[in-house]
């Protein structure tokens, strides 16, 4: 998503194919993109840059927003996604969608409904798995009863703890589904890189209307960046390291998806693979945690009320 919007100005294109095919070439193999980023810009990129080895990975896409009604708002009814996804794939220069969410869920349109219609696309073969991004749990067992869900996807790292309180990880440890968290660097943050003096443009950048990311916000929760780079000085890893690391030291079913636009920052996250914690490990971050509180919530209200909380 950093590479074409809502981090800031997109980058030049050239500059995200080259960086996508980089990372292709040390090993990754899953890459997420969505409609709605750009809109479309990252889908067309993400494709162009794949295709030359486009069977060798696996991409992820997502539908659910009105992006040609201009609302802003969701959507999600059966016929809509039967009617965009022939362009996803068309963007995305591939006969199939390995991994195909719902971005938010619709509480206009049954849960049922939406399984039912990824349900006919993979009957048809234009989608592989189906996925559901910031659902409840309860949503995720009335959609999991329909078509079975292969990845669950939400805001989730060492600093974001909400999936761990409101049943979602649970849920998907229960019903075996995997689970990718967003964010896992709280947005740029764990990675020690913005502090409260940075200037976050109102304009392209999401985080700028965050609360998290206001002066006094970014100034107080400085102390769990602290933890993790003074953690990573005893092993020679930096704070995004060991927030990565942490995160797939959970469950070996949660598969991280840090975003970024320059090879640097690709070549760090992937340094995260050679940071092992044990459990005495993972004790004494938790312990350093706990003493710390937040400040902040995760998102605005108005991207907040797209998260779905029904019980």
């Amino acid at each position: 998503m950093s590479i074409s919007a809502n981090y800031g100005p997109p980058a030049d294109r050239r500059q995200g194919i080259d960086l996508i095919r980089a990372a292709h070439d040390k090993g990754v193999t899953f890459f997420d993109t969505a409609e709605v980023y750009g809109p479309y810009t990252n889908e067309d990129l993400v494709g162009e840059a794949l295709a030359p080895f486009r069977d060798q990975i696996v991409i992820a896409s997502k539908f659910g927003f009105d992006i040609e009604g201009g609302t802003g708002g969701v959507t999600s009814r059966p016929e809509h996604i039967k009617k965009v996804v022939e362009a996803t794939l068309k963007r995305l220069r591939t006969d199939r969608i390995d991994l195909y969410y719902q971005h938010r869920v619709d509480p206009k349109v049954p849960i049922e409904e939406v399984a039912g219609a990824i349900k006919d696309l993979i009957k048809d073969g234009k989608v592989l798995h189906f996925g559901l991004s910031e659902p409840s749990a309860k949503t995720i067992r009335r959609a999991h009863a329909i078509q079975p869900l292969a990845a669950v996807q939400t805001e989730y790292s060492f600093m974001e703890r909400d999936v761990e309180r409101n049943g979602v990880l649970n849920t998907c440890e229960e019903l075996g589904i995997g689970f990718v968290p967003w964010g896992p660097l709280g947005m740029g943050y764990l990675s020690g890189k913005i502090s409260p003096h940075t200037k976050l443009d109102p304009e392209t950048d999401l985080r700028s209307g965050f609360e998290r990311f206001s002066p006094e916000n970014l100034a107080a929760n400085k102390a769990v960046v602290d933890v993790l780079q003074q953690f990573g000085q005893t092993r020679n890893a930096t704070s995004a390291q060991v927030a990565l690391a942490w995160l797939m030291a959970q469950k070996p079913w949660i598969v991280p998806i840090p975003g970024t636009r320059r090879l640097d920052h690709l070549d760090e996250n992937l340094g995260a693979l050679q940071v092992r914690l044990s459990p005495a490990d993972l004790a004494e971050l938790e312990a350093a945690f706990s003493r710390i509180k937040v400040r902040g919530g995760r998102m605005n209200k108005m991207f907040m009320e797209y998260v779905d909380t029904s019980t």
